[in-house]
């Protein structure tokens, strides 16, 4: 099947993305020029790595609460806590919070949520759910934030957009920074928050230049170089 080609409005945008680096600024002014659609689209910082993805001890995967959060729905969040603390979970926010209960509604087919929460405690009851949860990226990972003693606190952030991230195969980490509807200096300062967290991350045994490309778009747009 032959690949859909660009629009007229994407080659407009386009002639003027620039594939030269800009300032962070810059590149968020340029995003937030391109015409609007019907819709409010995310805007998406791309970050190639100089990282090797097949490494274990190179992979990167967290969550980062930004300072103006990213907009849109909020998350489906539920917890694996022990009987005593459902009700503490449900009031931060979380649609459904349980232990074997949980475990066995997960079994029957049930998986109307985003993110799921465990007390470490918990895990050893999760565990079953491996083959459920762990292709959908929904199994919960001391590395994600999502296995945590403080699982109220936790699904007050995920609920309310806390930012999950994960680099692909390529070395490429993905990661929505707001709306285009947002300010431009919210969208600055949430893509410069993400950068400043990834940087912070470089593992010790990655080498040569770590942050190698760093890109800006919206879910419609072109993309646009920005400096680093």
């Amino acid at each position: 099947m032959p690949s859909r080609k660009p629009g007229k409005r994407y080659k407009a945008d386009a002639e003027r993305a620039s594939k030269d680096p800009v300032p962070l600024v810059e590149a968020v002014n340029r995003v937030k020029s391109f015409k609007k659609t019907k819709f409010d689209q995310t805007v998406e910082l791309c970050m190639h790595l100089g990282i090797d993805a097949k490494q274990a001890d190179q992979m990167l995967r967290g969550a980062i609460s930004l300072p103006h959060g990213v907009g849109g729905a909020a998350k489906r969040v539920i917890a694996f806590v022990p009987d005593e603390k459902v009700e503490e979970a449900k009031a931060a926010g979380a649609v459904e919070a349980g232990s074997e209960d949980l475990v066995k509604k997960i079994e029957g087919g049930w998986l109307e949520f985003d993110v799921a929460i465990a007390e470490p405690a918990m895990m050893r009851v999760v565990a079953k759910l491996g083959k459920q949860l762990g292709p959908k990226g929904l199994m919960p990972s001391p590395k994600a934030g999502t296995v945590t003693p403080n699982v109220a606190q936790a699904v007050k952030e995920f609920a309310a957009g806390k930012v999950e991230y994960r680099n692909d195969s390529g070395g490429n980490i993905h990661a929505p920074v707001g709306k285009h509807s947002f300010e431009p200096q919210q969208l600055v300062e949430n893509a410069q928050a993400m950068i400043d967290h990834i940087v912070k991350l470089k593992p010790a045994a990655a080498k040569g230049t770590y942050l190698k490309k760093v890109t800006l778009s919206a879910t419609m747009s072109p993309s646009v170089a920005v400096e680093v």
